[in-house]
């Protein structure tokens, strides 16, 4: 009867820890879900040129380089995957200054937190300079981007569909 009962508290407490790790994941999602983000998107930011480029998604990944651009020169890059992870999405992302210099020892790690048919939004669950990143599709020429501060401030900034062929 003891060995019974340990087995089933057992057994409850394996179904506990499960249910908390999927619970944990985020929002059920793929990367497929984010198709919409697939393009070349700019827009000037006071002097500088800001840029996006996401490639298709493949192989449960799907990945942006980001370069910040003016006065005669290139600033910023940012490398942002997301990633099929445990039935949900995960993104990381890394700046660089000129020069290929770190900006951070290591890349922030977000987790999803929803996402609608042209919207998706991750909340940092490790530090880095933003406490949320999201992205929104209004329109076919329209690419805007959601950063959450620690601050609690938000600032979106609206990018434009262009071609990298031009």
């Amino acid at each position: 009867m003891i060995l019974k009962n340990l087995t089933a508290i057992g057994l409850l407490a394996m179904a506990t820890i499960a249910a908390t790790a999927t619970y944990a994941a985020g929002p059920s999602a793929k990367i497929s879900d984010l198709a919409w983000m697939t393009g070349n998107y700019a827009a000037a930011l006071g002097p500088n040129q800001l840029e996006e480029n996401w490639i298709m998604g493949e192989g449960g990944s799907l990945a942006a380089i980001v370069r910040m651009t003016g006065n005669g020169g290139t600033s910023m890059f940012e490398v942002i995957t997301i990633e099929e992870v445990d039935g949900s999405l995960v993104l990381h992302l890394q700046q660089w200054d000129a020069g290929f210099m770190p900006r951070t020892e290591s890349a922030q790690k977000m987790e999803l937190v929803e996402f609608t048919k042209n919207s998706v939004k991750f909340n940092a669950v490790s530090e880095g300079g933003m406490s949320t990143l999201g992205y929104s599709k209004p329109d076919a020429n329209s690419f805007i981007i959601h950063v959450g501060q620690p601050s609690g401030e938000t600032r979106d900034i609206k990018l434009s569909t262009r071609s990298i062929w031009k």
